[in-house]
């Protein structure tokens, strides 16, 4: 009876919040609200389970960064960096858009997602405004980098560190596995942006020669507390890098850094929680109720086994497996109790692959697919869920269709060029 139940309320959830029939906020907390009261899980389940509970870590991360961010806009350094991006690009739509997402895809790498959405979101809703152009496609494409570069390092998306763990691997090995299809997706996803945002680049050239005569130093309203903000972003950076040297997971460091950021800012309370979405905090605390009841209730490693079982111990078809079905499930449910899930299994078919050198394509094929997959929809990683909170505040609400109308051709162009890379080298040639 749980299994229906968990499955059932998902599913309805899902399909209101695919229509936008029923906000996104109202949906997860109902469909939370109806797993609690039938028992598919309990208190501890949810809010103490490291399993099937929300991820505190998630959502005190987001809370964090999104008041250091509010605190941030006091100085003006958005409204700098906006008109130094535009002026770099020449005014170009284009150039703006891959120079921002070029920005937005490294950011990624060293930071988490979310935080580097949070930080490139209102500069690029400034640039756009100074040109005089739709901001959708050119959040929708920072999203959509933000998840590709996210993949390259240990430490650019959560599922990588439970695969590190899991797997034993560095974050060099990441490096030198995934690092190089990472820039190879880059340079084909920054070939097919024109394509994918047709119809996008038109602009005045009176706006833009205006943004090109335009003195960003100007922009600059507080000084001392940009230098400030500075000093403590330069904390936090180092506190997420030397995660392994300081033992402080990155929503303690983000909470650290705004607690200090908000003392000694001497902002007002309205100031530096202007920036708190906290419709999308609502939103994940709901969603990873749901996915819990789906975890405990064997859902998820149901669906796991299957794809492990279907292999039959070849390891190619194990990889390709594993790369589209990670895709496809971390585009309907978060991409970490997925990874979290799975990466056991994948632990017990290499076990069982122990005489072939490239079973280890299995943890790669897995990464791979679950943070390309997130690209998939709107609801698919943490990153894509706070773009849409943003953009909504922002005056420029993007709906689950138009940006998942996208999300879908960039994963499929991204899973397809990861499958053959996957096969070239640890098969082909490996």
């Amino acid at each position: 009876m749980g299994v229906v139940i968990a499955v059932g309320v998902f599913v309805v959830a899902y399909v209101l919040i695919a229509t936008e029939r029923v906000h996104k906020t109202k949906a997860a907390l109902a469909g939370a609200g109806i797993v609690l009261a039938f028992g598919v899980v309990d208190s501890a389940d949810s809010f103490f389970s490291a399993d099937t509970g929300i991820d505190w870590n998630v959502v005190l991360l987001l809370l964090g960064m999104m008041i250091i961010v509010g605190v941030l806009r006091q100085t003006g350094v958005f409204e700098y960096t906006a008109i130094w991006a535009a002026k770099r690009a020449k005014g170009s739509p284009l150039r703006v858009m891959i120079l921002l997402t070029l920005i937005t895809a490294v950011a990624s790498a060293f930071l988490d997602n979310v935080t580097t959405v949070l930080l490139i979101a209102p500069v690029t809703l400034l640039v756009c405004e100074r040109l005089d152009i739709a901001p959708t496609p050119y959040l929708i494409a920072e999203v959509l980098a933000s998840n590709i570069g996210g993949a390259a390092t240990l430490i650019g998306d959560p599922p990588n560190i439970i695969i590190g763990s899991r797997a034993g691997l560095s974050f060099n090995d990441f490096l030198v596995h995934v690092s190089p299809l990472v820039v190879i997706e880059l340079v084909v996803f920054t070939l097919i942006l024109p394509l994918l945002f047709r119809g996008s680049f038109a602009v005045d050239p009176e706006r833009a020669a205006e943004v090109m005569a335009l003195d960003e130093r100007e922009a600059i309203r507080d000084g001392g507390l940009l230098i400030k903000c500075a000093l403590v972003l330069v904390a936090v950076f180092a506190g997420f890098l030397g995660h392994a040297v300081f033992h402080l997971d990155p929503s303690v460091v983000a909470l650290l850094g705004a607690g200090v950021l908000v003392l000694i800012s001497g902002l007002r309370q309205r100031d530096y929680l202007s920036a708190v979405e906290w419709e999308t905090l609502l939103f994940f605390g709901g969603l990873f109720v749901m996915i819990g009841a789906l975890v405990k209730t064997g859902v998820i490693e149901r669906l796991s086994r299957w794809a492990v079982d279907a292999t039959g111990g070849n390891a190619l078809l194990a990889t390709i497996l594993i790369l589209v079905l990670s895709a496809g499930l971390s585009g309907v449910i978060d991409n970490i109790p997925y990874v979290a899930t799975m990466s056991p299994l994948v632990a017990d078919l290499i076990g069982s692959m122990d005489h072939q050198t490239n079973s280890h394509a299995l943890w790669w094929a897995l990464a791979a697919g679950a943070d390309f997959g997130g690209n998939l929809t709107a609801v698919g990683a943490s990153a894509n869920v706070v773009m849409l909170g943003i953009a909504k505040r922002a005056g420029a609400p993007i709906s689950f269709w138009e940006f998942t109308r996208k999300g879908v051709i960039v994963t499929a162009v991204t899973i397809t060029v990861a499958a053959p890379y996957l096969w070239l080298r640890y098969f082909a040639f490996g």
